[in-house]
């Protein structure tokens, strides 16, 4: 008996050694890149390619205010902040909204209209950015902080209106109805009962929203030609084409774009997996 205990003790924890150990593995591997570029942002353009040592012999923080100063980088971040800000709060606001009317309310025509959202998904993101242009050009809002974002809106509505209606669709009517019973109109009870509700799906919708503005180029690149209004990640590209050799600085730009989006994401990771599979978060 103590020895088949023994045997299944052992083989337990043969499992969850290897399972750890590849794990950590995967963790390293994805962790590694942001850590060499966190190392050569404080390094110095002479000792980039020479220092061999995982932590630089001597630290140079100056690359960071040079490239918020030179690089423009004080604008670029800050246009970044207001269109992630302004998209993620309008996507949150319609998609809960539209959600909320496809799983709470009987109007002509919801289904058709719900699988016209769904199905947009599959069209590839460039394909959309052809009609948003041509659209944005008729509404002479090219080249306008409206512009883009009313586009990056657009681009993430779908996936999150079909993430918000599966949580809401788990909403006990029992709970509406006692909320209509205390005298609570239509949009109360989206306010005050579907959206705390929702709050592990909404988490799922910031995060990728959040990260997916943050990080686009190709729209921004169409859309916005002026350099004040230019994103992080457009400017990127700018102050890479005028900083292509001093990596240092170029390293220093790149962190500094990737510090907000991984505190996002800390920041609400508790929420990730239970927003995806559907789980409620009491």
């Amino acid at each position: 008996m103590n020895g088949k205990m023994n045997r299944y003790v052992f083989r337990k924890m043969a499992r969850s050694t290897l399972t750890h150990t590849f794990l950590m593995g995967v963790a390293i591997t994805c962790l590694f890149p942001i850590f060499w570029m966190v190392r050569c942002a404080l390094m110095t353009n002479q000792t980039v390619f020479v220092d061999e040592g995982l932590i630089p012999h001597h630290l140079d923080f100056g690359n960071f205010a040079r490239a918020w100063t030179e690089g423009n980088f004080a604008v670029f971040f800050l246009n970044s902040v207001v269109y992630t800000t302004c998209v993620v709060t309008g996507i949150v606001i319609i998609s809960s909204l539209a959600a909320f009317a496809f799983s709470r309310l009987d109007f002509p025509g919801k289904n058709v209209i719900f699988y016209m959202f769904v199905a947009a998904m599959m069209i590839p993101l460039p394909g959309s950015f052809v009609p948003l242009f041509v659209l944005m050009t008729k509404l002479h809002l090219v080249n306008t902080r409206l512009g883009y974002i009313l586009c990056m809106i657009n681009v993430g509505l779908s996936l999150s209106i079909l993430i918000l209606k599966t949580f809401f669709d788990k909403m006990p009517h029992e709970l509406e109805d006692a909320a209509r019973i205390d005298g609570c109109s239509k949009i109360g009870i989206w306010w005050h009962m579907a959206l705390p509700f929702a709050r592990p799906a909404i988490a799922v919708i910031v995060i990728f929203n959040a990260l997916n503005v943050w990080n686009e180029y190709i729209l921004a690149f169409l859309l916005l030609d002026n350099s004040n209004l230019m994103p992080l990640q457009r400017g990127l590209m700018v102050f890479q084409g005028a900083n292509g050799t001093n990596y240092p600085v170029l390293m220093a730009g790149l962190t500094m774009a990737a510090i907000p989006i991984i505190m996002v994401y800390l920041f609400m990771q508790k929420y990730i997996v239970k927003g995806l599979s559907g789980e409620v978060v009491g």
